[in-house]
């Protein structure tokens, strides 16, 4: 979908995503004020708010009565292209057997 075909909160939880991607905002990061968040983007509080719904149904921030809206430690993970995860898990699982291997193969070795 094209930025401009989004509805103005799903550009703002696009750009906060993206942010977190880039590693611009990090685990604990504090987000800007609703109504900073709404001059920054030129929109409602109402609109802001609603992105803020929708970063928080999907684990990207967590927020805290009258201190404020944070980016989850978690956040890289739910923000994460799905194809580089399992990507990353096969590395992870090839490393895995790898190193069993070489532990088989030298137990072997020693027989």
């Amino acid at each position: 979908m094209a930025t401009e075909d989004m509805q103005p909160y799903q550009r703002i939880v696009q750009d906060v995503k993206d942010q977190v991607r880039l590693g611009r905002l990090k685990g604990n990061d504090r987000l800007r004020s609703t109504r900073e968040l709404a001059e920054h983007y030129g929109v409602a509080a109402g609109t802001v708010q609603r992105a803020l719904t929708e970063l928080r149904t999907d684990g990207v921030i967590y927020s805290h009565q009258g201190r404020g809206s944070f980016i989850r430690e978690s956040a890289a993970e739910a923000v994460a292209d799905p194809t580089a995860l399992a990507i990353k898990r096969l590395e992870e699982k090839v490393a895995e057997l790898t190193e069993r291997l070489e532990r088989l193969e030298a137990s072997a070795g020693n027989s």
